[in-house]
C-alpha cells in the first residue's frame, strides 16, 4: 500500500486521525516514535524555523517541496505536505501537486486565501473567488499520478463569509475532486458541529494553542463531533521554543549545563533518532577489515 493510500484510509476511517505539525526530520521522527500514524508539514513552522519569518507566502514551491522530501525520507508514516495557496493560479497548483508527489508526500493542503496568505488564526485574511479556488482543486486532482494522493482543500471562509461560505466552498471543493475539506479557524464546538453537518465529505480542523481554537478541546470530543482529521500545526514548535528558552535561562542562572537533565533527550537517543545505528552497522560491514585480511589498496 502506498503512503498516499494509507493516509486516505486513515482519513476515511471512523477513528479520528491526529496529525502533529512537523517542520524538520527530527520533529517528524519524534512524532512517529510517539506512535502517531501520520504527520502534517506545518508551513508556518517551516517558515519560522528555516526563514525566521511568519507564514506570509515567503517560501517558494521548490523550497517547500524540498523540505517536505527531507521529512518524508526521515519517517515511514504518511506525510501531508503544505501546498500553501498552490503558489499561484490553477496551473501553478497543478505543478505544485506533481512536485509534492515526487517529493514523496502522501497528500497536500491547498487553501483559498489570496497571496500573500497568512496564518489562519490571524485577522485580515482575504479569499480568492470561489470559481478560482475550485479550479485550483480541480487542477490539483487532475495532476496527481496516484489517485489516492490526498487533496486537503483548506478554506478560510469562516472568518470572511461565515459558516454559509464554509459549507458552500467545502462542497464545491469536494465536487472539484478534493479528498477532504479543512475548515480553518474554528472558534467553537458548535461551529465544528455545523461544518460536519453541512459538508458532504470528510472534515478536518486544526487546534492552535493560543489561537482561535476552542479551549480544552480533546481528541475524544473531536471524534464525537464527527471530525475526520485534526492537525496540530504549532504545538511542537512552541514546545521546542519553550524548552530552548528555559534551557538558555537556566544555563545563565546555574553557571553551566549540569542540571538540565530534565529538559534534555539523552545524547545516545538523539543520535539514534538521527540514524546513527545504521551508520555504525554500515561501518561494521564495510570499513572493519576481516580478521587477518588487510585493507585492499584503492
Amino acid at each position: 500500500m502506498s503512503r498516499a493510500s494509507k493516509l486516505k484510509e486513515l482519513i476515511l476511517d471512523r477513528e479520528l486521525l491526529v496529525m502533529p505539525g512537523v517542520f524538520d526530520p527530527i520533529s517528524a521522527g519524534l512524532a512517529e516514535q510517539a506512535g502517531f500514524a501520520a504527520v502534517q508539514c506545518s508551513g508556518a513552522s517551516i517558515s519560522g524555523v528555516h526563514l525566521g519569518r511568519p507564514d506570509y507566502s515567503m517560501i517558494s514551491m521548490d523550497d517547500m517541496a524540498a523540505w517536505t522530501a527531507r521529512i518524508v525520507n526521515a519517517v515511514s508514516v504518511p506525510v501531508m505536505g503544505d501546498g500553501d495557496t498552490g503558489f499561484g493560479n490553477a496551473v501553478n497548483a497543478y505543478y505544485t501537486v506533481q512536485a509534492f508527489e515526487r517529493a514523496g508526500a502522501a497528500g497536500i493542503n491547498l487553501e483559498d486565501q489570496v497571496v500573500p496568505k497568512r496564518c489562519g488564526h490571524l485577522d485580515g485574511k482575504q479569499l480568492v473567488d470561489l470559481d478560482e479556488a475550485a479550479a485550483k482543486i480541480r487542477a490539483a486532482a487532475d495532476a496527481r499520478h496516484d489517485p489516492d494522493f490526498v487533496i486537503n482543500a483548506r478554506t478560510d471562509a469562516l472568518a470572511c463569509e461565515g459558516m454559509a461560505g464554509v459549507i458552500r466552498r467545502g462542497n464545491a471543493y469536494l465536487a472539484a475532486g478534493a479528498t477532504m475539506v479543512f475548515v480553518e479557524g474554528v472558534t467553537s464546538r458548535e461551529e465544528i458541529r455545523e461544518a460536519v453537518r453541512g459538508i458532504r465529505g470528510p472534515v478536518a480542523v486544526n487546534v492552535i494553542e493560543g489561537g482561535k481554537s476552542p479551549q480544552r478541546l480533546t481528541f475524544t470530543e473531536l471524534q464525537e463531533l464527527g471530525v475526520a482529521r485534526v492537525s496540530l500545526p504549532a504545538v511542537l514548535l512552541l514546545a521546542a521554543m519553550g524548552g530552548m528558552r528555559t534551557a538558555l535561562r537556566r544555563m545563565r542562572e546555574d553557571d553551566g549545563t549540569a542540571d538540565l537533565g530534565d529538559l534534555l533527550v539523552p545524547f545516545r537517543e538523539a543520535h539514534d533518532l538521527m540514524g546513527m545505528r545504521e551508520i555504525e552497522e554500515l561501518e561494521e560491514r564495510y570499513l572493519r577489515p576481516l580478521t587477518g585480511t588487510p585493507h585492499a589498496a584503492r
